[in-house]
């Protein structure tokens, strides 16, 4: 027997037929909503459309333009290492925090504490101007002889200071995030592995890891892209990443504004194509977990051939 009434079972009960009959709900607030939203996206076309000072034939002959297409090339480069060396940083310094040892504990707690309470811009700074507190950078035993040495000047660049001032950055919010996805594992998934023989390495690339992966990817997702965006403080060392392209043009043809939307153009791209990975990616490692993520709140999906819950 079904588990579903039919029409005309549906009908004899009482009280069903209002219910089936019933005209659905106006909802003024939505109405009102929807005209608001249509209102202020036609002003916002209207003014990126009609308005002669953005000089979009500007933008259209400096889109391609080789140096900010080089300049665009380094902000991602530079996000991925950062990100990269942050992902490997941060990771140690995760499993450090949740050592049973106290003093490393204390010691990975303040590293992020340091790293992630000094704002980007000023450690960026900070290194880039390294050589005034350390002449000569050596390599020897310490408080002993050195086996080799080289002036700081040459060692710390523009490009070294940006990828190590990111990545010191990037290792405290990766570490943070990395411990979060790791206790979100229950302990009893740990039990149950080794229960079963598994040994603590594939306990935690078969068990832990791919669990603990639902919970680190969206937030690490969303840190790539701050970093992303974040490359752009890398211009004030001198840098050629995109906004330091797009500000050499400028300077030169006074023309701020179109270049300006230049880089915003090629950042919208970017972070969007990254973002459509990493929905991807997120799908991947949630198959066979329930999410109430794919259909709107308070609403499942319609049951197939009509039957019940």
């Amino acid at each position: 027997m079904s588990g579903s009434l039919s029409l005309k079972e549906t009908a004899a009960v009482p009280g069903t037929d209002d219910v089936a009959h019933a005209a659905r709900r106006v909802r003024p607030w939505r109405i009102v909503a929807a005209v608001v939203l249509a209102v202020v996206a036609a002003l916002l076309l209207r003014f990126l459309f009609t308005n002669p000072r953005l000089e979009w034939d500007v933008v259209a002959d400096n889109l391609f333009d080789p140096s900010v297409l080089s300049g665009l090339g380094t902000s991602v480069w530079l996000a991925v290492a950062a990100i990269a060396i942050g992902s490997v940083v941060g990771a140690a310094l995760a499993a450090a925090q949740l050592s049973d040892f106290a003093p490393v504990r204390w010691a990975a707690a303040l590293y992020i504490g340091v790293f992630r309470g000094i704002p980007p811009l000023v450690q960026l700074i900070f290194w880039f101007n390294l050589a005034y507190l350390l002449p000569r950078i050596s390599i020897g035993i310490p408080f002993g002889p050195a086996f080799a040495s080289w002036n700081a000047n040459d060692v710390i660049t523009p490009v070294t200071a940006a990828v190590v001032g990111l990545s010191l950055v990037e290792s405290a919010y990766m570490a943070e995030i990395i411990r979060s996805g790791l206790l979100s594992v229950e302990q009893g998934q740990r039990d149950a592995a080794r229960a079963m023989g598994f040994t603590p390495a594939q306990t935690f690339f078969r068990v832990v890891l791919p669990q603990a992966m639902r919970v680190i990817i969206p937030p690490s997702g969303s840190q790539f892209i701050s970093v992303l965006k974040g490359t752009a403080l890398v211009s004030v060392i001198a840098m050629a990443d995109l906004l330091h392209s797009v500000q050499v043009i400028y300077n030169r043809t006074y023309q701020i504004v179109p270049l300006l939307l230049v880089a915003c153009l090629w950042y919208l791209v970017v972070v969007t194509l990254f973002t459509v990975g990493q929905r991807r990616l997120e799908r991947h490692f949630s198959r066979g977990h329930a999410t109430s993520g794919r259909t709107p709140a308070g609403r499942g999906r319609r049951p197939k051939n009509g039957a019940s819950a």
